[in-house]
Order: structure tokens, then sequence, then C-alpha cells
């Protein structure tokens, strides 16, 4: 299994070596690096080529290393039905920089880059419909990066005089509570009982 996977990415690597990088086998599974710019041509030829044959597009999705200049992984999971094989695609790109839509070679892209642009804000040209499809309209920010609050910038509520939602910043309404960090075994003085126990006679004893 891994000699083939091994194989596979050789085969690739030297078939297109403008556009692919590197690859690596990790737990199980065979992953290429892409070059930004090539990967309509790159994903093109994995899909048509009789040695690969990776007709299914599953998923395109990213990873955020905010610490890296190019802070996103944009992946790509491919399938192949003939060899029975699954196959990442990743590439890098910053904030700023968009990335090229995969749609005109899996239709099935199109919710997927919208998803990704959604969650983690990395825009594709030449995309047909690039709008937020998880969030809601008006929405600020992107919810999957890892710079992003966890409580958000906005709370949305339905107000019974105006009769209607509005958006407001988030208010903490209640003070922060004090946490000593303790298990519950660590804080406690006695176990629970314990005081009903007391030196084990029971009542009605002598």
């Amino acid at each position: 299994m891994i000699e083939a996977m091994q194989d596979l990415g050789e085969f690739i690597a030297t078939a297109q070596p403008q556009d692919v990088l590197g690859f690596d086998i990790g737990y199980g599974e065979l992953s290429v690096e892409c070059r930004r710019e090539g990967i309509v041509k790159l994903l093109t030829f994995l899909r048509d080529d009789q040695n690969c044959q990776f007709k299914q597009l599953m998923d395109v999705t990213a990873v955020d290393h905010p610490q890296r200049e190019e802070r996103f992984d944009i992946v790509y999971n491919l399938l192949s039905p003939k060899l029975n094989a699954r196959l990442r695609v990743k590439l890098r790109t910053d904030e700023k920089t968009p990335v090229t839509s995969v749609t005109s070679v899996f239709s099935g892209a199109n919710w997927f880059e919208r998803e990704t642009w959604d969650m983690f804000g990395v825009f594709f040209t030449d995309h047909p419909d690039q709008r937020r499809i998880l969030t809601d309209y008006g929405f600020d920010g992107h919810p999957l990066r890892k710079d992003f609050p966890l409580t958000g910038y906005v709370e949305v509520r339905y107000d019974g005089d105006q009769k209607r939602v509005v958006y407001e910043p988030v208010k903490l309404t209640q003070e922060y509570r004090s946490f000593d960090f303790l298990s519950p075994w660590e804080g406690m003085l006695q176990a629970p009982g314990e005081d009903k126990a007391g030196d084990g006679t029971q009542e009605g004893g002598e």
C-alpha cells in the first residue's frame, strides 16, 4: 500500500514538475503540495490521466497557520474509484492573495469554495457565485480563523418591541466568575455523605 502511494506520488511529481512542489505520505494517505498558480492544471491532470483518474472532488477546505506569512493551506481531497485511492492536494496562500477556482474542473467545488471563503476568508477568482454560504447576511469576519474571537463580534436576537431581528455588539451580561481550576476531587474537603457517616455507628445502635 505504502509502496503504491510512493509510486503514484513520484509519477505525479514527474509528470507535473512545474506545478508539484513535493509530496509526502502520512497517516496512510498521499499528500501532494501544489504551486498556487498551477492548481487548475494539476487537478485537470489528476482527473483525466489514465494512471490517476481522480474523478471525484470530495471536499475543499483550509487550515489556518497564523504564525506563517502564507497562513492558509487550501486542501483538496480527491477520490479515484478506479484506483480505489484517495489523494490530498495542498497549496499555500495568504489573507490577500486569491486562489483560482477549480469549478471549471469539478463543478462540485462551487459550494466547497464558498464555505472556505465564508469560514476562512480565502477568495477564489473566476468563481461563479462567491457569496457566504453558512453565516448570516452582514456577518463580520471569518469564524474558523484562529484569531477570530470565540464570542464573535455581534449577537442576534429578536426584538419584541421592534418586531424584527436586531444585531448588537456582543455584551457579556455577567461578571467573570472566579475559577480555582481544581478538579472536583482536589477542591473537595470531604467526600459526599461523609458528614452523615459520623463515627460509623448507625442510628439506634450501641
